[in-house]
């Protein structure tokens, strides 16, 4: 479904067979709302599932002008007020973990609770010159030629080889993002710095990294957690998309957190 969403076209899927409490999923950099499809599917029955594309991303409009993840926090509210969502258990994974944060910051009296997959709460002053060389390089050369080093990142060798379909729908997904789109999120994740505000998130966080996330390193999320008061950290056996490449594991942790705080 589309809704238009501060001047852009934007694609949701709600899923509300179980009619609960709101579950609002946040995609990765170069992903869609598709990398949600099995955890969207095991929970569907208990909570009123919410995917959607971030701008500039799947099916959502590219925007005209840079962005900061400040807007990106604000899309989500209005698509919340859109679908009269009052608020939502919020998840997610690499940069959706980034827009989750400043939500919760930015909109607190709408989240029940926080899931952080694979982020971090800021880029550190010597990173900013990688951000910049990946948005560059999304305009120059097309996202075709970052595939393989990106998915190399997302994903441990042994999952590539035991889950070829499952690489291969992210693969597309990230091989059709649109450059732009690409290009522009990364200029607003360089920005992202959240740090100095972690200590006034006071609803239930879980946070989960994968132990051999070469792109965020699991102590960049440890650090995240330990900054939130009561925070509860998990560490995965997946590289930087560890609720795909475990989405086992990390549902039943999911399921438990969530469970004990509905």
């Amino acid at each position: 479904m589309q809704v238009n969403i501060n001047g852009l076209d934007t694609r949701y899927v709600l899923s509300n067979e179980g009619g609960g409490p709101w579950l609002t999923f946040i995609h990765q950099l170069g992903g869609d709302l598709s990398v949600w499809d099995q955890l969207a599917g095991y929970f569907r029955n208990d909570y009123t599932v919410l995917r959607y594309d971030v701008r500039g991303h799947g099916s959502t409009a590219v925007p005209g002008q840079p962005y900061r993840v400040e807007e990106l926090a604000g899309d989500l509210a209005t698509l919340l007020d859109a679908l009269g969502a009052p608020s939502t258990h919020v998840v997610g994974m690499s940069m959706g973990g980034m827009i989750a944060q400043q939500f919760a910051l930015d909109f607190p009296s709408r989240v029940d609770t926080l899931t952080l997959a694979d982020t971090t709460a800021g880029t550190r002053p010597e990173a900013r010159s990688t951000w910049d060389q990946r948005a560059a390089s999304a305009r120059s050369d097309s996202l075709a030629s970052m595939v393989p080093a990106t998915l190399s990142r997302w994903f441990t060798a042994d999952f590539q080889r035991a889950h070829p379909e499952a690489l291969e729908q992210v693969r597309d997904v990230l091989r059709n993002t649109s450059s732009q789109g690409y290009a522009l999120a990364c200029e607003a994740l360089r920005d992202f710095d959240a740090r100095e505000q972690l200590s006034r998130i006071d609803v239930p966080v879980l946070a989960v990294a994968g132990k051999h996330d070469t792109g965020t390193p699991p102590a960049d999320t440890q650090t995240l957690a330990d900054a939130i008061q009561g925070a509860k950290f998990e560490l995965l056996d997946a590289a930087h998309l560890a609720p795909v490449e475990q989405s086992d594991r990390f549902a039943a942790l999911l399921e438990t957190f969530l469970e004990s705080r509905v």
